[in-house]
């Protein structure tokens, strides 16, 4: 008899505990997501990220906080000696040092007063040509 009271009482609580879940569920039920509204807050969300991202980056090459990174310090050239040893010419300021790369350590090889190798400019390739003329056009037509 006991038995019986307890089954039916779980019956019944079970029963009204599922009514209860269905309501809350239909309660919480979330707006369609084609709407406009939707896909504005999704645009929005996307271009802040992307924006943020992006100026994160632009600070970055702006401000150099890792150190040995600076404008005046450019290797010009590096010849491999060995598996793991290496000769590279850095220009530093106006003179061009040579350094002795190994694993672990680098060593001053000579220094110089005068350039060896004349640090290159960035090769012009057929689109930065086309794209300088078209600007030279371009900041020629304005100025008429």
């Amino acid at each position: 008899m006991i038995y019986r009271g307890l089954l039916l009482l779980c019956l019944f609580s079970s029963a009204a505990w599922g009514e209860e879940r269905r309501v809350s569920v239909s309660a919480y039920r979330s707006a369609d997501p084609l709407s406009l509204e939707s896909v504005l807050q999704l645009l929005l969300g996307l271009g802040l990220v992307l924006g943020t991202i992006f100026l994160i980056a632009w600070l970055l090459r702006r401000v150099t906080l890792i150190p040995g990174q600076h404008r005046k310090l450019k290797v010009i050239a590096a010849l491999s000696l060995g598996q793991r040893e290496r000769a590279v010419l850095v220009q530093v300021g106006e003179q061009q040092v040579l350094l002795g790369v190994a694993q672990g350590q680098v060593t001053l090889l000579k220094s110089f007063e005068q350039p060896v190798i004349q640090p290159e400019a960035p090769a012009e390739t057929a689109f930065s040509r086309t794209l300088g003329q078209y600007l030279h056009k371009r900041n020629n037509n304005d100025a008429l």
